[in-house]
């Protein structure tokens, strides 16, 4: 596999590699040993990297899910690809203190490109839906826990996300229509908090 650093430390675009024939294509989508390897140790500067939980989402044209995190004692790392269709995938650093703080990273994945977004403890995490339909699958890292949930606001303007969705066909859900503004929101990340 192909590890791509990005401009915020930890974030990570992660390219299997294809085998590929008349027949189709075959890949590994994940190998513990090459990721710990390769990103948990030499990028995160930790031992592993252990998810413990997969996820699966199926979204139409439009849908904006975001930006949402875990608070600790549950703080995800997740690994994001998708199987089906194509969506933009964003990485916001909400680390106070942190260099980066309230940039972020956005990646186009698809069933075509089959790239991966590694997205780090430390980060709020949201995509938006770039096809007619598309599914999304990630791994976590620690197991969901509703005390726990965190957001920020998918449409904060000091963000400076571009969705690539017009304003009148995005789709929210009640929940994400929201969420409080980066700059508004009190239970965030410390960057000199050890994470992993």
């Amino acid at each position: 596999m192909k590890v791509t650093e990005t401009g915020i430390g930890g974030v990570v675009i992660i390219e299997p590699q294809l085998y590929g024939d008349n027949r189709g294509y075959f890949f590994e989508s994940y190998n513990g040993r090459l990721f710990n390897e390769q990103v948990a140790m030499k990028i995160l500067h930790t031992e592993r990297v252990e998810f413990v939980q997969d996820n699966e989402s199926k979204s139409c044209y439009g849908v904006v899910r975001g930006l949402h995190f875990q608070k600790p004692p549950y703080a995800q790392s997740k690994l994001v690809r998708v199987v089906r269709g194509e969506v933009l995938d964003v990485a916001v650093d909400i680390r106070r203190g942190s260099p980066t703080f309230g940039r972020h990273v956005a990646v186009r994945l698809s069933e075509s490109n089959h790239l991966q977004f590694f997205i780090p403890r430390g980060f709020a995490h949201g995509f938006s839906v770039l096809s007619e339909e598309a599914v999304l699958q990630y791994k976590c890292d620690n197991f969901y826990n509703r005390e726990s949930e965190g957001a920020i606001a998918w449409n904060d303007p000091e963000l400076h996300i571009d969705w690539m969705v017009p304003a009148d066909r995005i789709i929210l859900s009640e929940k994400d229509k929201s969420h409080p503004n980066l700059g508004e929101s009190g239970s965030l990340f410390d960057y000199n908090e050890k994470l992993y």
